[in-house]
């Protein structure tokens, strides 16, 4: 057996693992605990009322809902997550009443949720209702079938795109036309586009922060579409995919997104496959059949066993008649959906979706890959094992793939695809040099920690700063560091949730960001946004209750965003605050030794970074080290002690 195939079964056997693991955090919070403490827990909603129901696209049923109890307490549900609606009224059998849906939109104590049906179940309007989190195993299926593909591939493409991503082949390469040349790319962007048209097999955009990854993504996929009919778009982010779809489409690209239409975002409705098929010229006539069919069925259970022979064969005829019915319904539906495949130049989902049933016996020349570097080599592998060559984009120096178990991690699952092509076929990357984001004093560090200094700062923004005036000190240094050591600012851990805050970091932070907007709201009078970046949920937590009791922010017309770090990637900001909230005598950092998220933080500021954080804490780990020996540096150290004293 080759290596290569021997690291695809480790995948799968670290696959198995991580799955374990995940399903064993969901018991955890379901079988293993209550009501109250999976309330507690943030997984289960209860009780809850149905406020309201719509019909919505392609016959998915939407209800809002509310709950009842434990208003505000914090939980885990989210746009697009999987939930099953359940009684609690302690009849008979009503513990089987259970119903699954997809959440489509989810406020502070109400939440909107699509189902797939025309009306919900009796037992619904019998009170008691809940909604739980649920576990969804699809993923793990399709990564492994795909594994599986991978290593059975004896000849053809997918063997050979195998040996190449692992390095066993050398990547091959048409020559470079040096006259591509897109209007608005740079000279990196237009190398990116000249090598991605040259790739025969493999081709990635290295897209560090700001430098204009996704714009020159669109423009290499349009180029594509000069030559070939249609390509796959992927991305792990239903975000990254909503995109990607919405500037495609601005260009006059024709997109079809795929997936549940609960995990697509409003501006991009319209390029769903259930919206385009309701605008279809055949859809009255599929609705039609089905509403008939419905009626045929409906009278026939009117009909009674004890009826004599001419009833039983009138009931025999209605649902003969009624099953033909919705077999013309289905040929119908199939005909419609092969036109929207047919007739588009992008097929944009995640990788999970392009492994679906929609997407079976599809096959494409190019499958783009997006954020590539967030994918699971498994993940990656869904959408490449049905394209004939690959192309990706991301930043394996920013956010990581998600990893539930160490063990997993630890095996190796963390490395993506992305990452093994950088190592293997190096002639295959290229590097988006010039960013367009940020002051050329934010983007040094990580220019220097994680980009071998290869980044430039475009001329427009390379010396923006809030303010040019030498008077405005709160605002003519681009990066600062407050350093809180001798403060006594000590972190606390929340025994359940075991999440860290530091309230007195909070406070000072946003007591110095109220100074800085004051002084520059006294020169301008156009908004600006503002983002507060920490490592734990709990200090977030903390630091928006602190921000909305403040009347300056209240009254404010600034745009604000607190999160931790994986909220902001891909973002920015005119100011960003980050507070790095560890601060004990012992110098652990947790969560703040992941240096690629790091990265991400220092990175989403244009014209401000104001970085809060205990020195003593801090200095014992290298990374932070070279950063307080950068702030040095560049003049812009400040002890918190001066602004208490403010």
């Amino acid at each position: 057996m080759s290596e290569v195939k021997k690291q695809l079964i480790k995948l799968i056997h670290l696959l198995a693992i991580e799955k374990e693991e995940d399903y064993k955090q969901y018991q955890e919070h379901f079988q293993r605990s209550g009501v109250i403490e999976r309330r507690k827990n943030g997984v289960t909603w209860y009780p809850v009322r149905i406020t309201s129901e719509e019909l919505g696209y392609g016959d998915y049923l939407n209800i809002e809902l509310e709950r009842t109890q434990g208003l505000n307490e914090l939980h885990q549900f989210g746009s697009g997550k999987n939930i099953e609606l359940i009684s609690n009224s302690g009849e008979p059998g009503s513990e089987g009443w259970k119903f699954q849906g997809t959440i489509k939109q989810v406020w502070a104590n109400k939440m909107r949720i699509s189902f797939k049906v025309d009306e919900m179940p009796g037992w619904t309007e019998r009170g008691k209702l809940g909604i739980n989190l649920l576990f969804d195993e699809n993923s793990y299926r399709e990564m492994v079938l795909a594994l599986q593909k991978v290593m059975d591939a004896e000849s053809g493409r997918l063997a050979h795109l195998r040996e190449v991503l692992y390095g066993v082949e050398q990547a091959k390469f048409n020559k470079i036309d040096l006259n591509i040349q897109m209007p608005g790319l740079n000279k990196y962007q237009n190398d990116a586009v000249q090598l991605i048209d040259a790739a025969e097999d493999v081709a990635l955009v290295h897209g560090p922060p700001g430098t204009g990854k996704t714009t020159t993504f669109i423009q290499a996929i349009r180029h594509t579409l000069l030559s070939e009919k249609q390509v796959l778009v992927c991305s792990p982010s239903n975000i990254a995919v909503d995109l990607l779809t919405e500037r495609l489409v601005l260009q006059g690209v024709t997109v079809l997104r795929l997936g549940n239409p609960a995990r697509v975002s409003e501006e991009v409705m319209n390029n769903t496959l259930d919206v385009k098929m309701t605008h279809h010229a055949s859809y009255k006539e599929l609705k039609e059949y089905r509403k008939k069919a419905e009626e045929y069925f409906a009278m026939a259970k009117k009909h009674k066993r004890s009826f004599g022979p001419q009833e039983r064969m009138q009931r025999n005829l209605l649902y003969t008649e009624a099953k033909q019915l919705l077999k013309d319904a289905t040929t119908l539906e199939d005909y419609i959906q092969w036109e929207q495949f047919e007739n588009a130049q992008v097929i944009a989902c995640t990788p999970v979706v392009s492994g679906g049933r929609l997407m079976r016996d599809k096959k494409f020349k190019t499958v783009f890959i997006d954020e590539a570097a967030q994918a699971l080599e498994p993940m990656s592998w869904i959408p490449i094992s049905r394209a004939d060559r690959v192309v990706f984009a991301g930043d394996h120096c920013q956010l990581p793939p998600t990893v539930k178990s160490k063990k997993a991690e630890d095996g190796g699952l963390k490395y993506t695809l992305f990452e093994r092509v950088v190592k293997t076929q190096p002639e295959a990357t290229v590097l988006l040099r010039k960013q367009y984001r940020m002051h050329e004093k934010i983007m040094n560090f990580s220019n220097k920690m994680f980009y071998k200094g290869d980044l430039l700062a475009d001329e427009s923004v390379k010396d923006n700063l809030l303010s040019f005036d030498e008077a405005d000190n709160y605002l003519i240094k681009p990066i600062e560091f407050i350093d809180t050591a001798g403060c006594g600012f000590n972190e606390e851990q929340n025994p359940e949730s075991l999440s860290i805050s530091n309230k007195e970091e909070a406070d000072l932070l946003l007591k110095h960001l109220g100074k800085v907007l004051e002084q520059y709201e006294r020169k301008r009078c156009q908004p600006i946004s503002i983002g507060i970046i920490a490592p734990y949920k709990r200090q977030t937590e903390y630091l928006k209750l602190a921000l909305e009791e403040q009347h300056y922010f209240k009254d404010s017309q600034n745009h604000y965003s607190i999160r931790t770090v994986d909220g902001f990637q891909g973002q920015e900001r005119d100011i960003i605050c980050i507070s790095l909230t560890r601060s004990n005598a012992r110098g652990e950092i947790g969560f703040l030794s992941d240096t690629r998220r790091m990265n991400v933080a220092l990175t989403r500021a244009k014209k401000k970074l104001l970085v809060f954080g205990d020195s003593a804490t801090l200095a014992n780990h290298p990374f932070y080290k070279n950063f307080l020996e950068y702030i040095d540096e560049v003049g812009a150290y400040k002890s918190a002690w001066e602004l208490r004293s403010d």
